[in-house]
């Protein structure tokens, strides 16, 4: 397994690491998703597609907020990577943020996983 870390972004409220993993970028963020932290997401996402990363996995442990914005990220990214013939995992999510997605009904457009390991397991796009 390749596990070279390519980037991370950081502010106050929001870190976010990214490595490769296989065929994989592995996106983490850490803290809180919102209207003020969602470039630092959106940057790196674009990042990986735009290396030809198609698979996108976003290991979801370590974020303790998300709101609409956060939200629009993930689904931007979601169209970007599938359009180049791949997707992106959610892995991880904590109570908190899998409710907005649930709420949302986003939960159901997004391969949702319960930990990164088994998102990493999944062998889809």
């Amino acid at each position: 397994m390749d596990r070279g870390t390519v980037g991370s972004a950081q502010s106050g409220r929001l870190l976010v690491e990214v490595r490769e993993e296989g065929p994989s970028a592995v996106v983490t963020p850490a803290g809180e998703l919102d209207h003020h932290t969602a470039d630092l997401l959106r940057e790196p996402l674009e990042d990986c597609l735009a290396k030809g990363f198609k698979r996108l996995v976003i290991d979801c442990s370590r974020l303790e907020f998300c709101d609409s914005t956060g939200l629009n990220v993930l689904l931007g990214a979601r169209l970007k990577a599938e359009a180049a013939g791949g997707g992106v995992h959610l892995a991880g999510m904590q109570p908190v943020v899998a409710r907005v997605f649930e709420i949302t009904g986003a939960d159901a457009v997004f391969a949702v996983h319960d930990t990164l390991e088994a998102a990493l397991a999944d062998d889809s796009a």
